[in-house]
């Protein structure tokens, strides 16, 4: 379904998700794509309790087949010389979202996805942020109305305790890039589920 495809998968520092993007790059992988990793600098870094940066890199890796582009001079190419034909962001931060949004372009992640959009290819994107419903609410809906971006489909994290924070549901972003490929957005892009295994 997607053989032939070069994807790129970016991963900015929603570091409670990573155990549920990885699935979705091996799924996309395993349609026939291949898989370009990106990793942001926060990434790369910073260790948690949900695991130290640099072993999901190694994860990363395993999972794709390809070594990770970390960093902005390397993620560059992708525009001109060796184009994707979509970038997914799986997760997409609040912060990252804001920059996008703002078209600041100060880590790998960011400088693909800028690269992707100047080759008017599709950009998937699968929020997770706090701030969804609150200050960055208006950078949320700056790219929503923007041309080639695409959401992966979102729903608050958990409403009583977290009232402004969005999650996408990981599960149906391959449905989202192959929508996106054919230049739709995959729907209902707003649901009502709420408590995700973000955490």
């Amino acid at each position: 379904m997607l053989k032939g495809k070069r994807i790129g998968f970016g991963f900015t520092g929603s570091h409670c998700t990573y155990h549920l993007a990885l699935p979705q790059l091996i799924r996309l992988k395993e349609m026939g794509a291949e898989i370009i990793p990106v990793v942001s600098f926060t990434m790369q870094t910073t260790n948690t309790r949900f695991g130290e940066g640099e072993e999901w890199v190694k994860k990363i890796e395993q999972a794709s087949g390809n070594q990770c582009i970390r960093s902005i001079a390397d993620a560059e190419p992708l525009g001109p010389v060796k184009p994707l034909d979509c970038m997914v962001i799986a997760p997409l931060t609040g912060n990252s979202l804001a920059k996008l949004a703002n078209a600041l372009t100060d880590s790998p992640v960011l400088m693909a996805a800028k690269a992707t959009m100047r080759n008017h290819k599709p950009v998937v994107t699968a929020i997770s942020t706090n701030d969804g419903l609150g200050l960055n609410g208006i950078n949320l809906m700056k790219l929503m109305a923007a041309k080639n971006l695409y959401f992966v489909p979102f729903s608050q994290d958990d409403p009583e305790k977290k009232p402004n924070s969005l999650v996408a549901h990981m599960e149906e972003l391959p449905e989202t890039v192959i929508q996106a490929l054919n230049g739709r957005q995959h729907q209902p892009v707003i649901t009502l589920r709420t408590k995700s295994k973000r955490d």
